[in-house]
């Protein structure tokens, strides 16, 4: 499922660097869902990214924490209970980041914001709690940096980047998209979290 949801985001988004309109059609605008009635904003714009960068950062991401997370919840809660779980997590950390920004940006056309960062978000936190001892080689770090580690980062640089406000990304997203995916999978199953516990310290 993580390959399949990383090939048609990569195709979508490919498609619409070139193609405007697309990119238009599927782009999250608070105030157009809300006086024109475009309700499929708070999805589609999971799709379509700012560029190349953009696009590969959030699929690197989801490539090194989205199997993972898909394996441990088929083995938590057996096949298919624990892919159609995933599936919600992926869609939910989506809708859900969306949350803030569409209420702080309801009134005011000129604010846009593309790409998956809120359900890669809630993957990349579930992964925290399912395995936090888990580590990543990020380039130019040349060690293994421990999953909740990064995550740490991962937020940081959401503050930054969300503070310089000077692209489309929807920085916010990664922080609603952490709190769902933390709260989705203790909820799923609340002995994670002291699993989590013992795990980390």
């Amino acid at each position: 499922m993580t390959i399949a949801i990383i090939l048609i985001t990569a195709l979508i988004s490919i498609g619409a660097f070139s193609n405007h309109e697309l990119f238009n059609q599927l782009k999250f605008n608070a105030w157009l869902i809300k006086d024109k009635n475009q309700g499929w904003r708070f999805f589609t714009y999971a799709f379509v990214h700012a560029g190349w960068f953009h696009l590969l950062i959030n699929m690197f991401v989801l490539w090194s924490f989205g199997r993972l997370v898909e394996h441990g919840f088929t083995i938590i809660f057996g096949f298919p209970k624990g892919l159609l779980y995933y599936i919600l997590l992926y869609v939910g950390g989506i809708i859900f980041a969306t949350l803030l920004d569409f209420g702080k940006q309801k009134h005011n056309p000129y604010y846009d914001a593309v790409g998956a960062s809120g359900a890669v978000s809630a993957v990349l936190f579930s992964s925290i709690i399912l395995a936090p001892d888990n580590s990543l080689i990020v380039f130019p770090i040349p060690f293994p940096v421990p999953a909740y580690i990064f995550g740490i980062l991962y937020l940081i640089y959401s503050v930054y980047m969300g503070k310089q406000a000077k692209d489309n990304i929807g920085h916010n997203a990664h922080f609603l998209g952490a709190i769902f995916g933390i709260f989705f999978t203790i909820i799923l199953k609340p002995s994670l979290f002291q699993l989590f516990l013992s795990r980390l310290f």
